[in-house]
């Protein structure tokens, strides 16, 4: 192989081997199918590789059945030296092929068999996935989720499940399903709260297709109907630890969209999430867990129940505060917002004043004052040693000078 010259215009700009299964993109560049898909939805590139044009990744691949037989005549005159002929690519998934298995699906004796095909024809390849959406399949596996919920039987949802991680259900859809169907997202509970194999794995992609379902600009409609149910599946599941940290923060999504809603605040404060919610940061997560973590317990202190809970916390104040400054801007937005709303709702006792001082809050709010950070933080920050500085100003924690506090 070492010998011979091979054509330049056989090989791929991408993987610089030879190509199995050439396809022309429309800024005329031919790539193998594998490389350019990788490069396009794996790597979410949106340019040309060779000529950096735009390549939307919608834009189509056309086969190049021209250069593939020159590539396969040139392989089979060299077989000699121990080059192999390239196989012809099958044809690619259509539309009509799916809609003929998503058929399948209403025969109890073939559902099994279907989930597992469409599953594999999802995982397979990321050109496979446009004529399975064309086709309807994630609205189908969702009907096919709440219809096991109903008839109380679990094989297939884990395949069901797979394939929607894959392939989300497209907005116009989700909305239509919602609204015809009541039972989804106590279908999707149901599956939170099922013991089964590998369920870690199956929670994360059930957590995952609620966070697409209860997202910015959810409807009204479904944020309205949560239930005190989920909540407590939710918060069960955070508590357990049995959930990938992907599906740790699709959770968390969750709730946060949730907890914009008074009545959810409260059903939350009840299913014991401010509290499972300190234990969580406690153990040091990633800088985006933290950032929405904080986000639901500010919302969760909007409420009196939640704030009883948060402060029923022996370490709410110390973890909230050492989050300031080390973190993110987020995060010290969403810190500063909660001491604030502690001390201005929570009766702001000698016991709590204290505890503030004793923590390490008051010493991270002065440092906030000389910080390179937003000013309206600092002003928040300032109103808090402002409404307090009598308590605070003969400790050694209260580290700033009083005239700074009442610029």
């Amino acid at each position: 192989m070492d010998d011979i010259q091979v054509p330049h215009y056989f090989i791929c700009p991408i993987s610089l081997q030879i190509m199995k299964d050439p396809v022309t993109a429309i800024t005329g560049i031919t790539y193998d199918r594998e490389s350019i898909e990788h490069w396009l939805f794996i790597g979410k590139n949106t340019t040309c590789p060779v000529s950096k044009q735009p390549l939307p990744r919608d834009s189509g691949l056309t086969p190049n059945h021209t250069l593939r037989r020159l590539i396969q005549a040139w392989c089979t005159q060299n077989a000699s030296h121990g080059i192999n002929r390239i196989p012809t690519p099958k044809a690619p998934l259509d539309k009509f092929q799916v809609i003929k298995l998503i058929k399948h699906l209403s025969k109890p004796q073939l559902q099994l068999k279907t989930v597992r095909q469409l599953e594999l024809l999802a995982v397979g390849s990321e050109r496979n996935r446009n004529p399975m959406v064309e086709a309807g399949v994630p609205k189908a596996m969702l009907l096919f989720i709440a219809t096991c919920f109903k008839n109380a039987q679990i094989n297939g949802v884990e395949e069901a499940l797979s394939v929607l991680n894959f392939i989300p259900v497209p907005s116009r859809e989700l909305k239509q399903v919602l609204a015809e169907n009541d039972c989804i997202i106590n279908s999707l509970t149901w599956v939170l709260f099922y013991e089964m194999e590998n369920h870690a794995a199956v929670r994360s992609h059930a957590m995952i297709v609620l966070k697409r379902i209860i997202k910015p600009g959810s409807s009204s409609a479904v944020l309205k109907t949560l239930k005190p149910e989920f909540f407590k599946t939710i918060v069960g599941v955070l508590r357990s630890g049995n959930i990938t940290q992907e599906g740790i923060n699709a959770a968390l999504h969750v709730l946060l969209e949730a907890s914009a809603w008074g009545r959810n605040r409260i059903m939350m404060a009840e299913a014991g999430a401010a509290f499972e919610l300190i234990e969580l940061e406690l153990g040091l997560p990633e800088r985006r867990t933290t950032e929405l973590i904080l986000g639901i317990l500010f919302h969760l202190c909007c409420c009196a129940d939640g704030r009883a809970q948060f402060l029923s916390h022996s370490g709410s104040i110390a973890v909230v505060s050492k989050r300031i400054l080390t973190v993110s801007a987020a995060a010290d937005h969403r810190a500063v917002l909660i001491l604030s709303t502690i001390c201005k709702f929570s009766a702001a006792t000698y016991p709590l004043l204290q505890e503030m001082l004793r923590v390490g809050a008051v010493a991270k709010l002065c440092l906030l004052l000389q910080a390179d950070c937003a000013a309206y933080l600092k002003e928040k920050a300032r109103e808090i040693l402002r409404s307090h500085s009598k308590e605070w100003k003969d400790s050694p924690s209260f580290g700033v000078n009083p005239r700074e506090i009442y610029i």
